[in-house]
C-alpha cells in the first residue's frame, strides 16, 4: 500500500520561497503520475502542478506558471513542489496525489491517493 506525506511548508514572506516534499513509501512509485493541488479555507481543491512518470511532462495551473516547478527523483520515490516569488494569495494547505492512468491530468477526481497535507503561509 502506497502512502504519501508531505513536508516543507511553512511560514514566509512575500517574494519568498519554498520547497514541499513528498515522500511515497512502496516500489511502485516511478508507475504512478504525481500532482500538487492546495486547498485554501473556504475554497475548493484546486490543481497546482503535475508531473509525468519520467519527469518529461509537467503541466500547471496559469495562476503558478512561471513561479513554481514540479520535480520527481524516482531513485528517492519522492516528488517536489519548488514555489519562488510566493504571494499572499498562495496561503493554502498543499496536498501531493498519485493519479489513475499515464497522463498528467488537472482534475482531482483523477487522483486516488492523498497526503495530509502541508501548509503554506504567506505574509504580506
Amino acid at each position: 500500500q502506497v502512502q504519501l506525506v508531505e513536508s516543507g511548508g511553512g511560514l514566509v514572506q512575500a517574494g519568498g520561497s519554498l520547497r514541499l516534499s513528498c515522500a511515497a513509501s512502496g516500489r511502485t512509485f516511478s508507475n504512478y503520475v504525481m500532482g500538487w493541488f492546495r486547498q485554501a479555507p473556504g475554497k475548493e481543491r484546486e490543481f497546482v502542478a503535475a508531473i509525468s512518470r519520467n519527469g518529461g511532462s509537467t503541466d500547471y495551473a496559469d495562476s503558478v506558471k512561471g513561479r513554481f516547478t514540479i520535480s520527481r527523483d524516482n531513485a528517492k520515490n519522492t516528488v517536489y513542489l519548488q514555489m519562488n516569488s510566493l504571494k499572499p494569495e498562495d496561503t493554502a494547505v498543499y496536498y501531493c496525489a498519485k493519479r489513475l492512468g499515464v497522463r498528467v491530468g488537472v482534475n482531482p477526481r483523477e487522483y486516488d491517493l492523498w497526503g495530509q497535507g502541508t501548509q503554506v503561509t504567506v505574509s504580506s
